[in-house]
């Protein structure tokens, strides 16, 4: 089954309001009439509105970095999924490494999040990977395999049929190593192999699959050759231009 690449690009707490509008003048400027991937900008939520308005009938997306499960409330500090759908966001991403790591995300509130997100329309971008440590003692496909389940439980297989899961090894993220595109490739098989069980093999076909750890310009053609990786969520390589832009064409122009 044919899928289309997403390239995702999480700018994390990086750029300003100003800074990133000056990226989405020369990014749809540069990708006008660029189509073969789905284009997506996760960014800050201070600026997101600037953002709604600069991608604005050009080919990108709007996406957040978090939400919160809850409708409204007493939640200091946090965005509600109406919120971001208001601002015209698609995307969010949900269960980041860093998210898990530094603030007690859990494999309960991703499920929570992810069916908050499908509520209201939003298409979540399922992070899972395992560290260095369970790397090493051979459990990568026990760890993707238990945070793939717990955060779809309960969720069917029409609404599935639209989430991207990312698979990020963590000990990849942000310190210049990267898996193998065979490797990579290996575990994103097995996720949609638990996909499959969880929901049928038709829904775990449609179901895009990214590999985010370390992704550059220079080597997304050689993971997005692969036959089940389908896009990339890409962190500092994403802040750049030019390299977003590197980015995309490298997927548009990938051969399977």
């Amino acid at each position: 089954m044919s899928r289309t690449p997403i390239i995702a690009g999480n700018w994390k707490m990086f750029k300003t309001i100003a800074e990133a509008k000056e990226f989405a003048m020369v990014v749809t400027n540069e990708l006008q009439g660029v189509t073969g991937a789905d284009m997506v900008v996760c960014a800050p939520f201070t600026a997101l509105a600037a953002l709604r308005d600069a991608l604005t009938g050009s080919n990108l997306l709007l996406g957040a970095q978090n939400v919160h499960f809850a409708e409204e409330g007493a939640y200091t500090g946090e965005i509600s999924p109406r919120m971001l759908t208001e601002l015209g966001v698609r995307y969010v991403i949900i269960g980041h490494s860093e998210r898990r790591a530094y603030f007690n995300e859990t494999d309960e509130t991703v499920n929570k999040k992810v069916h908050a997100s499908l509520k209201h329309s939003l298409i979540p971008i399922i992070c899972v990977g395992e560290d260095l440590d369970q790397r090493e003692a051979g459990q990568t496909f026990t760890i993707v395999e238990e945070q793939t389940r717990a955060a779809i439980a309960g969720v069917a297989a029409n609404q599935a049929a639209e989430l991207v899961i990312a698979y990020e090894p963590i000990w990849a993220i942000g310190t210049g190593k990267s898996s193998t595109a065979q490797d990579a490739n290996e575990v994103i098989g097995h996720i949609r192999k638990t996909l499959a069980h969880i929901l049928d093999q038709e829904t775990a076909n449609r179901i895009r699959i990214q590999y985010g750890g370390s992704v550059k310009p220079d080597n997304i053609g050689e993971f997005l050759a692969q036959t089940e990786i389908d896009g990339a969520l890409v962190g500092g390589a994403s802040l750049v231009p030019d390299s977003y832009v590197g980015l995309v064409r490298g997927a548009v122009t990938k051969e399977k």
